[in-house]
């Protein structure tokens, strides 16, 4: 049942952002988890609609905040404001109290208005003049950034790429999905929602009933660990990492139409989960090592078990 409504979800987006399946999977998956979504890539890609197809796709709110250097981490999460009727001050909330966000340019902020979001992100509630707000569920950022080589831009530190769970490159079409752009994009009909958001919310919590076996578990442990010792790293995997990965794997089986996590689904979401969050050491990148070299490393020499794992 979930798997065809997933799959309604994936076809309906896919109408309007054509040959990215993969990143709409992952996206997806990073929903059901809880997780967010960092998407990197160079202007005119599709990155920012690709979030407002998926929220209209699933029926939830939208907000967008463009980032912008003089951008303000009250422009984020709201401002009190006082009522002279009342004589009281009132909260006035922020695009931050949308189900899915659309964190556009995020590196073009200062690092003072970057955190204000991925603390609030983090904790999944915004406090101001003394008094807490629940942010609404579910609730989604997925945040776009131009490569850090692009003029006015801010690195995001470790701390804070490890508040995505996922960082995905979008990539330019190939040659025949850019050629049928290029024919159908303006014959695109209005997008029509394919789920609620109450069976939204009944497939996330039926992420957490599915099953990973230990030896699944101890597979998904030895790659974090392996993080941590490998020598051309300086930074591994966190505690909190390993937590988001076996989440992200649940949900990832969830999407497939299994309620059981294989090792495949682990070595598919490893390079995505890992690489934001690594760091090489200065004589790998000397030698000219790339993260991609070293995870795939990982990934080869350590051992895969081998079994039944329902």
């Amino acid at each position: 049942m979930i798997i065809e409504q997933m799959e309604k979800v994936i076809e309906n987006i896919e109408r309007h952002i054509v040959g990215k399946r993969e990143v709409i999977e992952l996206s997806l998956t990073a929903l059901l988890s809880g997780g967010h979504i960092l998407l990197e890539d160079v202007p005119g890609v599709g990155k920012t609609a690709l979030v407002k197809v998926l929220a209209q796709s699933l029926q939830l709110p939208f907000q967008r905040i463009q980032f912008t250097p003089d951008l303000l981490p009250s422009d984020i999460l709201g401002v009190s404001i006082y009522n002279p009727a009342t004589q009281q001050f009132e909260f006035k909330k922020g695009p931050i109290f949308g189900s899915v966000l659309l964190a556009d340019e995020l590196n073009r902020a200062s690092p003072k208005t970057q955190s204000a979001l991925l603390e609030s992100m983090e904790e999944q509630r915004v406090t101001m003049d003394g008094a807490t707000y629940a942010l609404p569920q579910p609730f989604f950022v997925m945040a776009t950034q131009n490569p850090a080589t692009h003029h006015g831009t801010y690195d995001l530190p470790e701390a804070q790429l490890d508040r995505f769970l996922f960082k995905v490159k979008m990539g330019y079409p190939e040659y025949e999905e850019e050629l049928f752009l290029l024919n159908h994009h303006m014959e695109n009909s209005v997008l029509q929602p394919v789920l609620t958001i109450e069976a939204l919310m009944e497939m996330k919590r039926e992420v957490h009933g599915v099953k990973i076996h230990e030896q699944v578990q101890r597979y998904l442990l030895d790659l974090v660990r392996s993080t941590r010792i490998h020598p051309s790293l300086d930074l591994g995997l966190s505690p909190r990492s390993a937590l988001a990965f076996q989440h992200a794997t649940k949900a990832y089986a969830t999407l497939k139409g299994r309620m059981y996590v294989t090792p495949d689904d682990i070595q598919y979401l490893f390079p995505y989960i890992a690489l934001h969050r690594l760091h090489e050491t200065k004589e790998a990148l000397f030698e000219g090592m790339t993260l991609e070299q070293i995870v795939a490393d990982i990934i080869v020499t350590t051992p895969v078990p081998v079994g039944v794992f329902v």
